[in-house]
């Protein structure tokens, strides 16, 4: 067994001894666990992400226990609740003062499509402003589902590589731009 086949298996015990990793590889697991949530809430769901960060459920065994309040202190933006066409720009300008890399979660019905809210004010989907990477369905959702979303979103961060997660984004926010353009009548 040589140090390519070990180093293309990161990761892989060798007894009790020590473990084979890339440098990569040990980035990704620590910024998997270290993901600091800056809470977007304007409905129910904001007491939802309430209670999984109380004892009982307890976000802090997934590393995410920091909310933080200042978007340049914060990795990840939970928007928690519905959103209105007024409140799209200022979530908007949070989401680009991110600390990069940055991610999404979209919780709840009305911040994944509108909810019961199908009218002219609300935003039917924060995904047409913002690259979503994961959605909790509920109306509202329980805490456990915000903390599979958690648990879905590190496994996404452990295997996805700095520039990968880059082009994605940026594939996402060039579909957004495309989505949004005025409609011109000739």
């Amino acid at each position: 067994m040589g140090l390519t086949e070990t180093l293309s298996k990161p990761g892989e015990m060798f007894g009790d001894m020590f473990q084979v990793a890339t440098l990569d590889n040990v980035v990704q697991w620590g910024q998997s666990f270290s993901l600091w949530p800056y809470p977007f809430a304007t409905a129910c769901c904001g007491i939802e992400y309430m209670s999984t960060s109380c004892a009982d459920y307890d976000i802090a065994r997934f590393g995410a226990e920091r909310p933080s309040f200042s978007p340049r202190q914060a990795d990840m933006i939970l928007v928690l609740g519905t959103i209105t066409y007024k409140m799209a720009p200022v979530l908007r300008q949070i989401y680009d003062q991110l600390a990069e890399p940055k991610f999404v979660i979209s919780v709840g019905a009305c911040a994944s499509s509108g909810g019961m809210f199908h009218t002219y004010g609300v935003l039917q989907g924060v995904d047409r402003i913002l690259p979503v990477d994961v959605y909790v369905p509920g109306c509202p959702p329980r805490p456990e589902a915000l903390l599979d979303a958690l648990m879905k979103l590190q496994k996404k961060v452990q295997s996805q590589g700095l520039e990968a997660r880059r082009q994605e984004v940026m594939r996402k926010i060039e579909e957004i731009n495309e989505r949004n353009k005025p409609l011109v009548v000739a």
